[in-house]
């Protein structure tokens, strides 16, 4: 029992470490999260540092989660274990104890670990996803879409119940992380990909 508990301190570890605000500090010499919406993920990076920065913190964060579920995976043959890694490694991201638990919202690392934990269902997710923030332009719709539609494609796909209810539970982080967004979806004032209304400023 020693070492899945050790990997699931290790994967919240790994998850605190937040890319996004390393990186705007080694580039631009700012707290990312005093820019743009304050939010400490690829998103902000983009409307904050430009496209190259967003595309390495994207990958780099959603690289946490399967790092997380691959040591879940190696230390213990059960199930849970590499769910409860991956759980941990967004909770860091989301809540990094390195930088006074002020995080993002974790959906490139929720990305990382739904595709390790269950490829096929998190790819159509995915698409899904996708197709609606190319639509609508909103990061935040597209994001909740994704986490919310995985574990109906779990259940569908017959995974084992532990990666259902942890996936469920990734769904209800990214509502929570995602709460104001969504009040400002139902209220039609919330920003759209490529808009810098709202107050957005951008680092040069």
């Amino acid at each position: 029992m020693t070492f899945p508990i050790l990997a699931i301190i290790g994967s919240y570890l790994l998850g605190s470490v937040s890319f996004s605000v390393l990186i705007a500090k080694w580039l631009k010499g700012i707290d990312i999260r005093h820019h743009g919406s304050g939010n400490a993920g690829a998103t902000n990076t983009l409307r904050v540092l430009g496209k190259g920065p967003a595309i390495g913190v994207l990958l780099l964060d959603a690289c946490k989660g399967i790092a997380a579920v691959l040591v879940g995976s190696l230390v213990s043959d059960a199930e849970w274990v590499p769910v409860a890694c991956g759980i941990a490694a967004i909770a860091g991201h989301n809540w990094p104890i390195f930088f006074r638990f002020r995080g993002g919202k974790g959906i490139a690392t929720t990305i990382g670990v739904l595709a390790m934990l269950s490829f096929f269902p998190a790819l159509f997710a995915g698409i899904i996803a996708i197709l609606a923030i190319v639509w609508k332009r909103y990061v935040s719709l597209g994001s909740l879409i994704f986490t919310g539609l995985t574990p109906i494609f779990m259940w569908i796909y017959g995974d084992d119940l532990s990666i259902i209810l942890g996936s469920t539970l990734l769904f209800i982080f990214a509502v929570y992380r995602h709460r104001t967004n969504i009040k400002k979806l139902l209220q039609g004032t919330e920003n759209r990909l490529g808009s810098n209304k709202g107050g957005v400023t951008r680092v040069r």
